[in-house]
């Protein structure tokens, strides 16, 4: 009964909250979010992948039981942020996730099943085995087709610290873009997870990422006039980085932003504290979402950027007590999955983040 009267509840803020938003009837909201999922492993040895960590046998100990948490952890926050908006998200990147089967699991957990999430997703290059992909909404989001853009060093007119033999030898994750219509209108979804820090990796591999990604908008925009892009992902990098704010041209306000620039609500954000991750007791952005002129300008009654709180922020990073960590060194970080080499049952290092749209 208990659970029935749930289903009862979010359905009528759903049937609410779809056309209204601040109080204002009428508008039909989108959201467009990113979540790292924060190694999505299935408990199967995948011999092309370097899976080994995340089997029963391995470091990990990686056991069904392990598996099934966390994915009933994933939905529930995805569930958890549904019933913040009212709506599922229409549009959800995720990166660090192992395969299409732990998406095909993802989506069938009862905390979401309802929403029919649909899935893009390709195989990529990385070493590690993990990917990007994108979940969307059918009845919203209408999939024209996609594309698995490969991290390469021709063309780039940026220095690289890597010789052209270290360069061969480099894999990393694809670029997903996936393109699509949203009530009519032409849109373009750009997933990304640039290059990690660790190891010493320089600025320049993931200022090459956001050059990889802003020529093939570019592109996209002259084929499509008028298509609405928004790019997201695990950038490793914050908004104010050359990556984003140089080779993605991400302007910090609306009003610089030309018809070639991207506008990037999370910048002035980060300035102003807030942060999707932390390490060593500084907090980052990392988890962006940027959008072109043409979402951030659109005419009256064409698909925008709206405001998504009451203190006019155009972005969320996404947070509630049970995915925060209460208690030790790492209290008020993200709940991981992982803490120190042992499970602790969490969700992820990374919060997510979202934007919203409407006309």
């Amino acid at each position: 009964m208990k659970h029935r009267l749930y289903t009862i509840l979010f359905l009528l803020s759903l049937s609410f909250g779809l056309y209204a938003q601040d109080g204002e009837k009428g508008k039909r909201n989108y959201v467009i979010g990113f979540y790292n999922l924060e190694n999505l492993f299935d408990t199967y040895d995948d011999p092309a992948k370097n899976d080994e960590e995340f089997l029963p046998e391995g470091k990990n100990k990686w056991t069904e039981a392990k598996y099934n948490k966390k994915l009933h952890n994933m939905a529930t926050v995805i569930r958890t942020m549904a019933d913040a908006n009212g709506r599922y998200h229409t549009i959800l990147g995720v990166s660090e996730i192992e395969n299409r089967l732990v998406l095909e699991d993802l989506v069938s957990q009862p905390e979401i099943a309802e929403a029919n999430y649909q899935i893009v997703h390709y195989d990529g290059p990385d070493r590690r085995g993990v990917d990007v992909a994108l979940l969307y909404k059918p009845e919203q989001f209408t999939y024209i087709d996609s594309e698995s853009i490969p991290f390469t060093f021709e063309g780039s007119a940026i220095e690289f610290a890597m010789n052209r033999e270290q360069q061969k030898k480099f894999r990393t994750r694809d670029i997903l873009m996936v393109h699509g219509t949203i009530d009519g209108e032409h849109f373009a979804f750009y997933v990304a997870h640039l290059p990690s820090r660790i190891g010493g990796k320089g600025g320049d591999l993931r200022s090459r990422g956001g050059e990889i990604i802003y020529n093939h908008a570019l592109g996209m925009m002259e084929k499509y006039p008028g298509i609405k892009i928004a790019v997201m992902g695990d950038m490793n990098d914050n908004p104010t980085d050359d990556s984003m704010a140089v080779y993605l041209h991400g302007k910090e306000n609306p009003q610089e932003v030309g018809k070639t620039d991207f506008y990037s609500p999370f910048l002035s954000m980060y300035k102003q504290g807030f942060g999707s991750l932390a390490y060593q007791g500084e907090w980052s952005i990392y988890d962006l979402i940027l959008i072109n002129e043409n979402l951030l300008n659109a005419p009256e009654g064409g698909l925008k950027i709206r405001t998504a709180d009451k203190k006019g922020h155009y972005g969320v990073v996404f947070r509630r007590p049970f995915m925060v960590t209460q208690k030790g060194q790492y209290k008020g970080y993200p709940f991981r999955t992982f803490s120190n080499g042992s499970f602790i049952g969490g969700y992820s290092d990374h919060f997510p983040t979202y934007i919203v749209v409407s006309k």
